[in-house]
């Protein structure tokens, strides 16, 4: 990563150098001309010389249509010669636009619209200037496209789960691409993914069934733990026959309690143990 930002500062470096030329004898003659000129009428043309612009602004100064220096003025105020000077202001603050809803055909061939958020500022003025026409606009068309092409890469369980990865190799390509024209994109987010209505309706009938099947399990196994717990309690009140009495009395003290409309009539147990040996 590093050595990547070193290369782009060298490439953005040369590219300075570049644009960067002299004026030549005829453009030193006209500047010299509207120097005296502006010399001359110093009271007024104070006020065209002049030029402000905010924190959050640099100016690209152009004379007779080269760049004058490797650096953007401002912020604040700065000086030009009225006759041979023009600038264009940059905005330096974060910008964030919307990527459009895109249709997209994942990996294994599932069709699905997909829109995300991209968040970039100009880190270069003179390059987003002169390197390319509408820096601003160039980066919407490039987030479009590289959206369409990272998600063409993945499968539709890539997409739903790895959102965070798809969203760091957006960024890392979107970057890359826009670090000539003085772009840094800060963050790439993606916001929706919209499904099939009959691709919802399955993958809907699909969890519903697995949590049916997950649900059986666990009321098969409780059964089980149940009827070991049943057993062990058998053969506790086996080995004791006033267990089982107790049990019996224990039982009906719960009856009495819940419905008390029921009557009860208990029989010793005596009595039904005569009639069993029989």
């Amino acid at each position: 990563m590093d050595s990547q930002i070193e290369s782009g500062q060298k490439r953005r470096n040369t590219s300075k150098d570049d644009l960067i030329g002299s004026l030549g004898c005829c453009g030193w003659f006209i500047v010299i001309l509207s120097g005296l000129f502006t010399f001359s009428l110093f009271p007024f043309t104070i006020w065209f010389c002049i030029k402000i612009v905010q924190e959050y602004e640099r100016a690209v100064i152009f004379r007779l249509g080269r760049i004058t220096d490797r650096k953007a003025k401002g912020p604040g105020i700065f000086f030009v010669l009225p006759c041979t000077d023009s600038f264009v202001k940059v905005d330096l603050r974060t910008v964030s636009f919307d990527i459009p809803p895109q249709e997209i055909l994942t990996k294994d061939s599932v069709t699905v619209c997909v829109d995300g958020v991209v968040y970039f500022r100009v880190s270069d003025p003179i390059s987003s200037v002169a390197n390319v026409f509408n820096a601003d606009f160039s980066t919407r068309l490039l987030a479009q496209t590289t959206l369409r092409n990272v998600l063409g890469t993945k499968n539709l369980a890539e997409l739903l789960s790895d959102r965070e990865g798809i969203s760091h190799s957006m960024q890392a390509s979107l970057d890359e691409a826009t670090d000539p024209w003085g772009i840094k994109v800060e963050r790439v987010e993606i916001k929706d993914v919209k499904l099939p209505h009959q691709l919802q309706r399955a993958m809907a009938a699909e969890a519903e069934a697995s949590r049916e099947a997950r649900a059986k399990v666990i009321a098969a196994e409780g059964e089980m733990n149940a009827s070991r717990a049943l057993k062990e309690a058998s053969l506790v009140i086996a080995e004791s026959p006033s267990g089982l009495q107790l049990r019996y009395l224990q039982t009906l003290t719960t009856i009495a309690a819940e419905k008390n409309s029921t009557i009860i009539f208990p029989l010793p147990m005596d009595v039904i143990s005569h009639f069993m040996k029989k």
